[in-house]
């Protein structure tokens, strides 16, 4: 569901990325369970009729009452998005405690090979968040993801959906309600066809000139320009400077290298370079990051810097896949998948 570095330079070439509108998902987040705050209350005002005295009008105010306390304002949930979630809703009669939530949630957070939350709304912060122990919640709600880069959602993954949530909701005596299948699953299938659109996961290779290198000697030039072990074997990862954010760049070589005895006794001859596009804010130049990163291995390690077909690189070809990112960086912006965004980094992963 990706576009290779290799169809990026044919798009170059001539072929444009080709753009695809989504009523559907975008009516489907209006329709979502966020609900704008009460107008601010507007103090009473009173004229007098001509004639009393001002005296005898301070003597004797008016009694206009005091506004009822306000309940917590309902704040927007940071975990389900119905851009790219199936969304059920749960009532309840009286609040349920997160003990009690907790009790009856799902053995697996999965239907099929989808994810799924299910998150309560505080009935004294007002705040979606995952229940609880300690915590009352007056509401709840399930979401499902309708894509990732492994498919669509399909019909017998939204069935198991159904009964996870449908028995989560008689454990705590709420009632429960579902979008419609058919509507949820081709949502699904148009939203699977625009991130196979718009998805890039970029790779490049560095190819030793001459004399090959060892694990250690990888690790220890690539700790230069600030990669960091990852946490797969044989994976260094260049960190992203937002706290919790998926890495920039990766740099990987054979995993059965770094997991060798003596890893030191191996030699490598080829490293891989990736920027998976749709994770890093444009905002943060990930493209300039591993332009620059693979520069400055190849200069160190003396290799060559080569596409996923081993051709060589040259400038003009990193000039021209610059150009076609522009582009799908705003494509992904205007459906409000914005590379970086938390929706965008779900969806596309």
């Amino acid at each position: 569901m990706s576009v290779t570095l290799t169809q990026l330079l044919a798009m170059a070439g001539g072929l444009v990325l080709a753009g695809v509108v989504a009523h559907g998902a975008w009516a489907a987040r209006k329709a979502g369970p966020r609900r704008a705050a009460p107008p601010p209350m507007e103090e009473p005002h009173f004229e007098l009729p001509p004639g009393p005295d001002e005296a005898v009008a301070e003597a004797e105010p008016l009694d206009v009452g005091l506004p009822a306390i306000a309940r917590p304002l309902r704040r927007p949930s940071a975990r389900i998005d119905a851009l790219i979630d199936a969304i059920a809703t749960i009532t309840v009669e009286q609040p349920v405690s997160g003990e009690l939530a907790l009790q009856h949630q799902p053995g697996s957070r999965r239907a099929g090979t989808k994810p799924l939350q299910i998150e309560g709304l505080n009935a004294a912060s007002g705040d979606w968040e995952l229940p609880a122990p300690g915590q009352r919640y007056g509401e709840f709600q399930a979401g499902l993801k309708m894509a990732s880069r492994s498919g669509a959602l399909n019909e017998i993954e939204y069935s198991e959906f159904v009964q996870k949530i449908q028995a989560f909701a008689d454990g705590i005596g709420g009632f429960v309600q579902f979008p419609d299948m058919l509507d949820v699953v081709a949502r699904a299938r148009e939203l699977d066809q625009f991130a196979a659109s718009h998805d890039a996961q970029l790779a490049l290779l560095l190819r030793a000139k001459a004399a090959a290198w060892t694990p250690g000697f990888v690790q220890q030039s690539a700790g230069r320009h600030g990669f960091v072990a990852g946490a797969l074997p044989g994976r260094l990862v260049l960190p992203s400077g937002e706290e919790g954010a998926p890495p920039v760049l990766t740099l990987q070589f054979d995993a059965q290298a770094a997991l060798a005895e003596d890893p030191e006794a191996l030699s490598l001859r080829e490293l891989t370079l990736a920027l998976d596009v749709p994770q890093t804010p444009a905002e943060a130049e990930p493209f300039a990051a591993w332009q620059e990163a693979a520069r400055a291995l190849a200069r160190d390690l003396e290799a060559e810097v080569c596409d996923d077909r081993g051709q060589v690189l040259g400038l003009h070809a990193f000039a021209s896949i610059d150009v076609e990112l522009k582009k799908l960086y705003e494509a992904l912006a205007g459906r409000d998948l914005a590379a970086g965004s938390p929706a965008a980094r779900r969806l596309f992963s």
